[in-house]
Formats: C-alpha cells, sequence, structure tokens
C-alpha cells in the first residue's frame, strides 16, 4: 500500500533541492506550484512517521452549537483539517440524515462579500439566499469551507483586486499571480457530509463544475438549483467572466438567456 510521496521539488528557477529521506510528504500536500520527482514509499517504511503523517490529514469533527440566525437557529459544526490548520464549518437545520436529498450549498469563505458587504462579488448574497432557502424548506445543510479567493488566500485576493482595478478580469488576475482561475479543493466535503449522515444533495449553485467535482469524489448530487442574485454595477464584469470563462450558468451582461435550469 502507498499512501505518500518522497518528493525531490524543482523550483521556479530550475534547480533541485532534496527533501530529506526521513521526510514523509502526504499526496494531499503535493501542490501543483511545484514540479515534483516522485518517489513512491511503502508503508512497510518507517511506519511510525506514516501513522503520523497520515494523522496530519484527518479532517476531525471539534463540536456543535445552536447558532440562531434572523431565518431559523441552525446548528453550527466545527472541523479542523489538520494538514492545514483550517477551520471548516457546517450548518445544519432539521433532520438532514433520513436518507432523503438535502437542499445544500456548498460555500467557500470570502470574507469581504460574507462579512464586510463587498459588492465586487455574489458571495454574501448566495450565503445569505442559501440560508433564506433552507429555513424556508425547515430543512438542509451549509458546508462552509475556508478557501478564500477560490483558493488562493485573502491577501493575494486582494491583490488580484488591485490588478483589476487596473482592467484585468478575475480570471487574467488570478494568472497574473500565477495562480489558476480556481484552486478549490472539494475532498473534504466528503467527510464532513459522512459525520453528518448525508447521503445526498440538491445542490444550490450556478457552477457545473463543482457539481462535477463533487461527484467526481463520490458525492450524490441529484440536482442543481440555481442561486442568481446581486448583480450590480460592481460585480457585472465579474459575473460575466464568471459565465464566459469558468462555466458558471448565469446571464451575460445582464441579459436572460437560455440556462438549462436542470442541468447538473
Amino acid at each position: 500500500m502507498f499512501v505518500g510521496m518522497l518528493v525531490k521539488w524543482k523550483a521556479s528557477d530550475g534547480m533541485l533541492s532534496n527533501v530529506k529521506t526521513e521526510t514523509y510528504v502526504p499526496f494531499m500536500q503535493c501542490r501543483a506550484f511545484y514540479s515534483p520527482q516522485i518517489y513512491l514509499m511503502s508503508t512497510t517504511n518507517n511506519k511510525s512517521s506514516l501513522a503520523a503523517a497520515v494523522a496530519d490529514q484527518k479532517l476531525e469533527y471539534v463540536t456543535s452549537c445552536a447558532l440562531p440566525t434572523p431565518w431559523a437557529t441552525f446548528q453550527l459544526h466545527a472541523f479542523i483539517e489538520h494538514a492545514t490548520g483550517k477551520e471548516h464549518l457546517a450548518l445544519t437545520l432539521g433532520a438532514v440524515n433520513d436518507g432523503a436529498p438535502v437542499l445544500a450549498r456548498v460555500h467557500s469563505e470570502c470574507l469581504t462579500g460574507d462579512a464586510l458587504f463587498s459588492q465586487r462579488c455574489d458571495c454574501g448574497a448566495q450565503l445569505e439566499g442559501a440560508l433564506q432557502k433552507i429555513a424556508a424548506e425547515g430543512r438542509g445543510a451549509i458546508l462552509y469551507l475556508r478557501q478564500e479567493g477560490r483558493g488562493i488566500g485573502l491577501i493575494n485576493k486582494l491583490r488580484a483586486y488591485h490588478i483589476q482595478d487596473g482592467g484585468a478580469d478575475t480570471v487574467e488576475a488570478n494568472q497574473q499571480l500565477g495562480f489558476a482561475a480556481d484552486l478549490r479543493d472539494y475532498t473534504i466535503c466528503e467527510t464532513m457530509l459522512e459525520h453528518l449522515d448525508i447521503t445526498a444533495l440538491r445542490l444550490m449553485t450556478n457552477n457545473p463544475r463543482k457539481v462535477a467535482a463533487l461527484q467526481k469524489i463520490g458525492i450524490t448530487v441529484v440536482e442543481r438549483i440555481p442561486l442568481i442574485l446581486n448583480r450590480n454595477p460592481f460585480n457585472t464584469r465579474y459575473l460575466d467572466t464568471k459565465a464566459a470563462k469558468l462555466g458558471h450558468l448565469l446571464p451575460i451582461d445582464g441579459m436572460e438567456h437560455d440556462l438549462d435550469e436542470n442541468e447538473l
């Protein structure tokens, strides 16, 4: 059984630096920013180091509490991802573990939109809209993933905003910073849903690629529910770019066009 790598990393200048032979690198920590030369390491070697490395990869449930909101009192569940130190959240309402598909949103953190009311994006409106829809149904879940800026982090997102202020779109800005357009990873959703005993989703999203990414890791998505909110003068280009370059099912240039509302 092979669960990790011994890696010799090639830096951007082409130089090689050796990882110490006793260092174990789990697959999930091997990022696309490097060009690795890979040597597989068996679990029969250095078992104690391997056990520690695998434990570091674990997403661990920590605690739950009640979370009153203007729309309903949700249960808030906290998880910690040991490999990164990130603290991910799930909000649930009603009996989500009854086997029926659950109205859900997988929402990536957006501090500027979710907490600071930024009009540069539609993130805050989507989070609030999802909470309202779940409250109206009396049952549902939101997975809140700490993947700020489509995975590039808060400071880099602000750098991207600065580049956009100069005329670039959201994809071009990421690329100018050396990042792909979308670096999010939904793998941990599987563990979170298993803990919540949720077996299938009715997913609120405008992004078919998110649906495909979840299905690829074994999550059942039975329906895609559009969540089109908060187009305004400050985010029109951002939304049009998501439609044109990232495959989101959205009106373009503020004009309605044929959207397949049932498409997964």
